[in-house]
């Protein structure tokens, strides 16, 4: 797919674009829009890839990956490349975050939810939220010393690792303060200000690796030239701006595509019990007709 702007134009070999959904349920008809969005971009000449993001171990299941691995090939859709699950990359992920934490970059923090919620209530300061809707951390255990650190996790206290936000961006900015930026196929080169998410968590116990770090990693590792997401994902795309930037990967181009929506407006979602692209089987649909009806509702 053409982009408006003349230095945004597909290379010679075409995009190569990745389709990552999350199995954490069935998939429904948004996931199948985002699939088409992402091949509409791959042709001609491009490659498009599957990711299985299951690094919530709490949450994806074994039975949601089979699922989505058989309701995508009953629709049609194919993969030159095996899929690739994130949970069988955790070795690499750790990788990158020693490779942060030597650079002093990463904190181990020890406060819970509550403890920011209750942070933030009693805050007179603003913002109290990041652009992506979460709590802004107030930065509490960033200056905490070496040996209470030390004790605290010898104690065995649960923590987190956090990006230190403000030295992250004094690095990827340099003498010269460069702010970053991004490059999007349809509005062209757009500032990045990575600073609006304080100091993000990149992992817990819980989640070994977040979906900031996975994602960018992933995205270098399979060679993406062109990461298409929905339009909710927008402002994440500066944090991942700083990290390819911090860690040296290449920097992809973006396309971004409306959520899709049912007739109240609301955001088709799994846990709100979007029709699945199971039960469409189930009720008989050919799978020529749920395509369609991606495709005419799709971004």
């Amino acid at each position: 797919m053409a982009s408006v702007f003349p230095f945004l134009t597909a290379p010679a070999g075409g995009w190569i674009t990745r389709f990552a959904p999350s199995p954490t349920g069935l998939l429904h008809l948004g996931h199948v829009a985002a699939a088409l969005f992402a091949r509409e971009h791959a042709e001609p000449g491009g490659r498009l890839l599957l990711r299985i993001e299951d690094i919530d171990t709490q949450r994806c299941q074994e039975r949601f990956i089979a699922a989505t691995l058989e309701d995508l090939g009953w629709l049609g859709l194919r993969w030159r490349d095996a899929p690739r699950r994130q949970s069988q990359r955790m070795d690499q992920y750790r990788a990158t975050l020693d490779t942060l934490q030597e650079r002093d970059l990463l904190y181990p923090c020890f406060c819970t939810r509550t403890d920011i919620a209750r942070e933030a209530q009693s805050s007179a300061s603003a913002p109290h939220t990041a652009p992506d809707g979460g709590l802004l951390y107030a930065g509490t255990c960033r200056n905490l010393s070496a040996t209470e650190r030390a004790a605290r996790i010898g104690a065995g206290q649960p923590y987190a690792l956090r990006l230190d936000m403000r030295r992250s961006c004094a690095l990827a900015y340099g003498a010269e303060r460069r702010r970053l930026t991004f490059r999007d196929l349809k509005r062209g080169v757009c500032a990045c200000e990575p600073e609006a998410f304080g100091d993000i968590i990149l992992a817990r116990r819980d989640t070994p690796a977040s979906y900031h770090l996975c994602v960018t990693h992933d995205d270098a590792a399979q060679g993406v030239t062109l990461v298409t997401r929905g339009e909710d994902l927008r402002s994440a795309t500066d944090v991942h701006r700083l990290l390819q930037t911090l860690m040296g990967w290449p920097e992809p181009v973006y396309a971004f595509h409306p959520l899709l929506c049912d007739q109240n407006g609301k955001r088709l979602a799994k846990r709100d019990g979007a029709l699945s692209i199971r039960a469409m089987r189930e009720s008989g649909m050919a799978p020529e007709a749920v395509m369609e009806m991606a495709r005419r509702a799709k971004p």
